[in-house]
Parts: C-alpha cells; structure tokens; sequence
C-alpha cells in the first residue's frame, strides 16, 4: 500500500517536474525570441500530455484506494466474524455456568434433605424410647412413693426397704 503511493507520488512529481522544465524552456525561448505558432502548439501538446499523465496518476491512486478499502472492508470483516465467534463462545460458556451451578445448587439440597431425613429416621426410634423410658421412671417414682406410704404402715415393708436401701 505505501509503496503503491510513493510510486503515484514519484509519477506525479516528475509529470510536474518535466511540466516545470518546459515551461522553463518556452519562457527563456520567448524571452529569445518572439512566441510562435509552433511554439502554442507545442505548449498544447505538452497541456495535453501532461493532463493525460495525471490524469492516469490519478486513475492509478483511486485504482490503490479501491484496493486498499477492500481490504480494509475484509480486515473489518474478519474481525467482526472473530468477535461474534467470540461473544457465541461466551454465550456458550455462560450456559455450561448456569448448568454446572444449577447442578451443584441441586446436589446441595439433595444432601442436605438426605440429612434431615437421616437425622429424622435415626432420632425417632431414640425419641419413642426416650419417652417409654420416662413414662417408665414417672411410673416407678408413683410405685416408689406407693411404696413408702404403705412402709410407713407397715414395720415389715419398712424394714426391708431400709434393708434395700431405699429409705
């Protein structure tokens, strides 16, 4: 691309240079001698030529300007491709999050209501035997205080409970 327009520019600057000696030479030929018909004719050829030489510099800089705006229209292109591959690949990412958060998310709960329901199942038969076993002494302490009520009246009683060790 640079070289493309040093080249136009190097083209460019020697049509004006060779358009500049030119005239130098009619100027110091009509400053000679007087300014002929051949003279306006050779100065028309030389407008023309260089009007055609620039006009070629510049079909040849718009040429290098098409080429260097496509392949910057490729290049945007390309990188507007790699940006949504980019986003997609985030979006795809962010999916496997959510699942692998859903995933874990559920495996929590399973465990932590495998634990309430283990806790449940093992402290009941705990809780059922807990609650027999008071009734169970409520049931003793009235038989005890039965008991002593009824040694009270009763010397025997009272003497084999002393015996037991229970008065």
């Amino acid at each position: 691309m640079v070289q493309l327009i040093m080249k136009t520019f190097m083209i460019l600057v020697g049509v004006i240079l060779s358009g500049l000696l030119i005239s130098q030479a009619v100027v110091v030929e009509a400053a000679d001698s007087s300014f002929t018909q051949a003279d306006r004719d050779r100065m028309t050829r030389m407008e023309v030529k260089i009007e055609e030489g620039l006009k070629a510099v510049n079909q040849k800089i718009d040429d290098g300007l098409k080429a260097v705006n496509q392949r910057i229209d490729a290049t945007n292109q390309k990188i507007d491709d790699g940006l949504r591959a980019t986003n997609q690949r985030i979006d795809d990412l962010k999916g496997v999050i959510y699942v692998l958060i859903s995933v874990t998310m559920s495996s929590v709960l399973v465990i932590v209501g495998f634990i309430l329901w283990d806790r449940r199942t093992t402290l009941a038969p705990v809780v059922r035997t807990t609650r027999e076993l008071e009734a169970r002494v409520e049931k003793a302490e009235k038989l005890e205080l039965a008991i002593k009520e009824k040694a009270e009246k009763d010397p025997e009683l009272k003497e084999a409970l002393r015996h037991a060790g229970l008065l």
